[in-house]
């Protein structure tokens, strides 16, 4: 990773006077956006797909009977003329194919072709050993710890929002 990229991010912003939990949100965050960028270069120079064409089919490939465009929208969390713009261009490199729904002609559900199915495989393997390595410096203890810890977070979280 780029560490002159740690130097400038959001939490260099905060001082010792600021809040705790404000300190950890931005930790998080600097962690998270270091993870993300080191993987969207990397499936970019490595695979030359993007971060959310990687996601849709990841998405696909979980559900191999296929989803419905609304329903990557809602899972991608992203609108629904964006799901059209990635399935155009995936459907372009015979990675993807529409298939109109039996029960509604007007929608479409979308599916991983063959082709997409093993370049998929391909990159999540290659992707899964990127996230392994990032976690690299964190013990297999302090890994399970976090994970609870951001579970119970979670938790909290979805009680408020």
């Amino acid at each position: 990773m780029n560490s002159k990229a740690s130097n400038y991010d959001v939490e260099s912003r905060v001082t010792d006077q600021h809040h705790q939990s404000l300190k950890l949100w931005l930790r998080m965050l600097s962690c998270s956006t270091m993870i993300e960028t080191e993987v969207r270069t990397r499936l970019r120079n490595e695979f030359e797909i993007t971060l959310p064409r990687f996601d849709l089919m990841a998405q696909l490939e979980r559900h191999p009977q296929g989803l419905r465009m609304g329903e990557l929208s809602q899972r991608l969390m992203v609108t629904g003329g964006n799901i059209t713009g990635i399935t155009d261009q995936l459907e372009q490199e015979k990675l993807v194919v529409r298939v109109a729904d039996s029960k509604d002609r007007r929608a479409y559900s979308v599916k991983l072709t063959a082709l997409g199915h093993a370049s998929f495989q391909r990159m999540a393997a290659v992707h899964e050993a990127w996230i392994a390595d990032m976690f690299g410096g964190l013990s297999s203890e302090q890994k399970s710890s976090l994970f609870e810890i951001l579970a119970q977070m979670k938790v909290h979280l979805n009680k408020r929002i």
